[in-house]
This record gives C-alpha cells, structure tokens and sequence, in this order.
C-alpha cells in the first residue's frame, strides 16, 4: 500500500484550516496578534527610542528578536493554521528578551534597557501565550487537544 506524503491530501484538511481559520478570525486573537505585531516592531527600535544604541550587542539582540516576533506576529494574523505550530515560539522570545540585560556581554545594563526588555518581554511573554491558548481552543476542549474518540 502506498501512502502519500502530501498533507494535501488528508482527508481531513479542510477541517483543520476550517478551525485555525475561526481562531484566526476571532477578535480577540486578531487584539493580541496586532499587538504582538506592535511588540516586535517597538522592541526592535526601542535602543534608538530608549537611547542604549551604543550598547552594540543588546542593540542587535533586540532588532534581530523584535523583527522575528514581528514576523512571527504577522504568520499568525495571516496564516495561522500553518503557523500554530510555532507559535511556542513568541513566549520563549519574550523570556530571552526579559533576561537579555543580564546574560548578554558588551554594556552596562541601566535601568532603562532593563526597564525596556522586562516590560517588552513580559507584554510578549503574555501575547505569546494567548495565541498558543487560541490554537488548542480550536483543537479542542479550551486549553487541550481533541480526544481521538471525540
């Protein structure tokens, strides 16, 4: 028997872009991918617009992560059911980015950068984890996957 590889082909694809599509067109879900989207963008400016711009290494952690969760936020407001998979994604960022002052070399941290990045990580701490919790609502039961039997 030959099976194909295609996911085009399940039978139950259309189903399945079906519910990422209603998670995806939610309000709330739509709230928190625009606001991650908003996160990214001001993390990735935030040394000019906080003033650390000279602190090289922590200016191209948080452009390089504040462009990615941008990405990361528009995948999930235009493609969902073929990002959810990553959507665990955002929240790690937002861990990085709180923790980033400490751990990354090459400057002082002040009390603006870590201002910044705690109050930018946690906000995309936050998001990140409201739509990982949109993607297994439409799985399933809210917070869980679909039993098999279901």
């Amino acid at each position: 028997m030959s099976h194909s590889a295609d996911i085009g082909t399940h039978p139950d694809i259309m189903q399945m872009r079906a519910r990422y599509d209603t998670a995806a067109a939610n309000p709330a879900a739509q709230l928190a991918d625009g606001l991650t989207l908003l996160s990214g963008m001001y993390l990735a400016l935030s040394p000019w617009i906080v003033g650390f711009d000279r602190m090289t290494p922590l200016t191209v952690n948080n452009l390089i992560t504040g462009i990615v969760v941008a990405l990361l936020a528009l995948g999930y407001s235009s493609a969902f059911g073929r990002t959810y998979g990553i959507s665990w994604v955002a929240p790690v960022i937002g861990l990085w980015t709180i923790v980033a002052p400490w751990i990354i070399r090459g400057g002082m941290a002040t009390t603006g950068t870590i201002v910044n990045n705690v109050i930018v990580g946690a906000l995309i701490l936050i998001l990140g984890l409201a739509t990982m919790r949109f993607g297994m609502m439409e799985r399933g039961r809210p917070g869980g996957f679909r039993s098999a039997a279901a």
